[in-house]
């Protein structure tokens, strides 16, 4: 028999929490509910769920706090679902190591996907080795040759496209902030993203069959890029 998902779910609001719980419970997962962050942490330590929903707006510790705390120590995947949706709000908690962000109000639909989108992403981590190699639709990348090819026929990227399109495919459906990007890159940040935006456009044309309606670079308007999960 199949283990089913546990999600802990950090939520002041018993409304919104009570009504997450239950749409997830129909779904056949495992839901923990707290209502503060010290509860929150004491679920978090004594049961060891395998995602967490964090609200960021928490009575006794902001939210982003505590992102940044368990990230000292795990690297669970932490989707926030909160009321604040500036970008600059968004930024930081990916910046300290949140998977996504989700604004309220929401639909449960797209909570649904975006779970099962972490889901996918714990799968491969638990059932495969260090890939050598990556395809998706028409897009096929060998690792260990370096070798990208798009409908079969071999597409040369510069090595800074090279090492953006190895990023997002090792993080595929996780958004990856401007910042982080520049980090991982090129190996610092700075306020200047145009960079960024100038090597995924030409990543794009080589890589895409349509730039204006992208199959795998996806933008996340003022917060960064992801990599299509399909």
């Amino acid at each position: 028999m199949e283990e089913k998902t546990t999600i802990l779910i950090v939520e002041d609001d018993k409304y919104i929490s009570n009504f997450i719980a239950v749409s997830l419970q129909k779904a056949d997962y495992r839901v923990l509910v707290a209502g503060s962050a010290a509860e929150g942490l004491f679920l978090f330590s004594s049961h060891h769920p395998e995602i967490l929903l964090l609200d960021l707006g928490l009575p006794d510790q902001d939210g982003l706090e505590i992102i940044q705390e368990l990230r000292t120590f795990s690297q669970v995947p932490i989707l926030v679902i909160s009321a604040r949706g500036q970008e600059k709000e968004k930024i930081e908690a990916l910046d300290r190591g949140a998977n996504d962000y989700m604004t309220k109000p929401f639909h449960m639909g797209e909570l649904m996907a975006r779970i099962r989108v972490i889901e996918r992403s714990l799968a491969r981590m638990t059932t495969q080795t260090v890939e050598t190699s990556f395809t998706s639709g028409s897009l096929t990348v060998d690792f260990e040759k370096r070798l990208v090819l798009v409908a079969g026929q071999e597409v040369h990227l510069t090595p800074i496209e090279y090492k953006l399109l190895h990023l997002l495919i090792a993080n595929k459906g996780k958004v990856l902030t401007h910042n982080y990007i520049l980090r991982q890159v090129w190996g610092y940040e700075t306020c200047d993203t145009k960079s960024v935006r100038v090597y995924m456009a030409n990543l794009r044309r080589k890589i895409e069959k349509n730039t204006a309606n992208p199959q795998y670079i996806l933008t996340e308007v003022g917060v960064g890029y992801r990599f299509a999960d399909a």
